[in-house]
Formats: structure tokens, C-alpha cells, sequence
């Protein structure tokens, strides 16, 4: 290494340097060509890395390969190593907002998903609302993912937590119905889901409500993760100007979601994809620890 740079810095002939190394000037240009190439190679994957990552800004090395390995010219473990040499692989995010207020005298109803198998589209709709930060303060989305494609069925942006921005979420989500099977609706015990404007609804689609016992993340788990990934991989928690550029920005990145995202769990189909057949098992994925992946989390 000494020698290459005193040959750079002009102190040693290229004819010198390769004696002292024990190699030929073919060997030398042999290795600058391949070295050359790889650049080439590397370069190319980053751009169409950042062609993607300008829709989804946060979107994780193995959705990356899916997407592109029909115009990739190296291999998933070495687009992991060129991601990781560019400082271009993602960092999981953890933040917790609590947006639940359960101590109310509305009417509670048990847990009816807790065990049971989710096995096709429109079994499980899972309700949640997160907070997204504006300079004007926080805005909040309602969220209703199917549990089964991962698919959001209807959302809303409101400016307060009164039930309108969840049963607004609701209705879109009734609208888009399209199985007409005994459907479950899984929340929290929130407020907005209690209230009887909410309720009624359901019960007019014909809908049982189910909630969760306590405030645990897990026991509403596809909601929880649908939130985050809009938040992080869309890079929702970065702040808006205003409430309506949050507005503009989550439609387009909602559509973004349900059309184009490939989840793991849904055997790399988008959640549109994933819900337009009832077949295919879901899958359940386990925390990884490789050493290609120990800053990326799948879903």
C-alpha cells in the first residue's frame, strides 16, 4: 500500500512499484479494470437504489433486491455489502407515542382475535391511530389495515383526537369492502373506537368489534407495524410545513404503500396484490440477527 501511494505521489516508476510487489504491470491494469468495474457496478445499484428510495426513503436492502434484481448485475449479499460501504443501509427507529385514552365509561368489547389464525382477506381489520408532527402541532392518523394483506383500507388525517378522523378512516374502509365475509374490526379500547358513532357504523356494515385488554402493542400488532413503517420508511416523522402538506403527502405515500411496497410476509406481493386472492398463507418472520442484515428489520 506504501509503495502504490509513492508511486501515485510520482517518488516510484510504475515499473519500480510492480517489481518491488511482486507483480507484472499486466497484473496491475488487470486489477485497475476490476476495480474499475466494480465501481462501475457499485454505482449503478446505488442509482437505482435512489431512484426507489425517492418514493419509499426508508425502504429496507431485501424489498431493494426484490425490486430490482431483474436489473441488478450483482447479488443480494454483495448489494448489502455495497449499501453498507455507501452508509446506505437503514437503521431500525424506535419511538413510542401513547394516542390511547382507555379510562372512559363508554362500553368495552372483549378480544376476539387473540389465537385466532388469520387465513384470508377481510377476516381482520386492524384500527389504530399515530401522531405526525407539523410545525402547527401534531396532526393524527387514523389508520384500518387488513391483518391478512397488510393492505390500508382506509385512513384519515385529523387535527385532534375526536372520533370524526377514525370513523372518516372507517368509512373509506367499508367502501372498499369487497369480500363481504364475517369480518372482525381489532382496536384498542380508545375513545374514538367506544364511541357510539363508531359502533353504529360497524354495526350497520355488520362488523364485530373486538378490543384489546390492556394497552399492549403487540395485542394490536399489524397496526403497530403498518404505523411505523408509513412513519419511518416514508419518513413521515420528519415534520411538515403545515397540516395539509401532511394531508397531500400521506395520500400519495398510502397509495405508494398498497401498490407498490412488497412485504415479506406477504411472499414479496404489494398489499393490493396480497388481497386480490385468499390462497397464500401469511408468513411469520422471526427477528434477524445475519450479519447481512443486523440493521434492517423485516416485514
Amino acid at each position: 500500500m506504501a509503495l502504490e501511494l509513492l508511486r501515485r505521489e510520482g517518488q516510484l516508476s510504475l515499473s519500480v512499484a510492480c517489481r518491488l510487489l511482486g507483480h507484472s504491470r499486466q497484473a496491475y491494469y488487470q486489477r485497475q479494470a476490476r476495480a474499475l468495474e466494480q465501481k462501475e457496478l457499485a454505482d449503478r445499484a446505488v442509482e437505482l437504489v435512489e431512484q426507489i428510495r425517492l418514493q419509499m426513503p426508508r425502504l429496507g436492502t431485501r424489498k431493494l433486491y426484490y425490486l430490482l434484481q431483474e436489473q441488478l448485475e450483482v447479488g443480494r449479499d454483495k448489494l448489502f455489502a455495497i449499501l453498507r460501504e455507501r452508509g446506505l443501509l437503514i437503521k431500525p427507529r424506535k419511538s413510542y407515542h401513547k394516542t390511547t385514552n382507555s379510562k372512559h365509561w363508554m362500553k368495552k368489547h372483549k378480544n376476539l382475535v387473540e389465537g385466532l389464525k388469520i387465513e384470508r382477506p377481510e377476516q381482520v381489520w386492524a384500527a389504530d391511530i399515530t401522531y405526525i408532527p407539523t410545525r402547527e402541532g401534531h396532526s393524527y392518523l387514523s389508520l384500518v389495515t387488513d391483518a391478512y394483506s397488510k393492505k390500508i383500507m382506509g385512513y384519515h388525517l385529523s387535527e385532534d383526537l375526536r372520533a370524526e378522523g377514525p370513523l372518516q378512516a372507517l368509512k373509506m374502509a367499508v367502501g372498499q369492502n369487497r369480500y363481504q365475509f364475517n369480518l372482525i374490526h381489532h382496536s384498542d379500547r380508545g375513545l374514538p373506537y367506544c364511541s357510539e358513532e363508531y359502533q353504529q357504523l360497524l354495526t350497520a356494515a355488520q362488523i364485530r368489534p373486538s378490543m384489546t385488554q390492556k394497552y399492549d402493542p403487540y395485542q394490536n400488532a399489524v397496526a403497530e407495524r403498518v404505523n411505523g413503517i408509513l412513519k419511518d420508511e416514508f419518513a413521515l416523522e420528519r415534520g411538515f410545513a403545515h397540516h395539509l402538506e401532511a394531508v397531500a403527502v400521506i395520500r400519495e405515500s398510502v397509495g405508494i404503500y398498497n401498490r407498490q411496497r412488497p412485504h415479506l410476509s406477504c411472499h414479496y406481493l404489494t398489499p393490493e396484490q396480497m388481497h386480490r386472492q385468499e390462497k397464500l398463507k401469511v408468513i411469520q418472520w422471526k427477528k434477524k440477527t445475519s450479519n447481512t442484515e443486523v440493521l434492517e428489520v423485516s416485514n
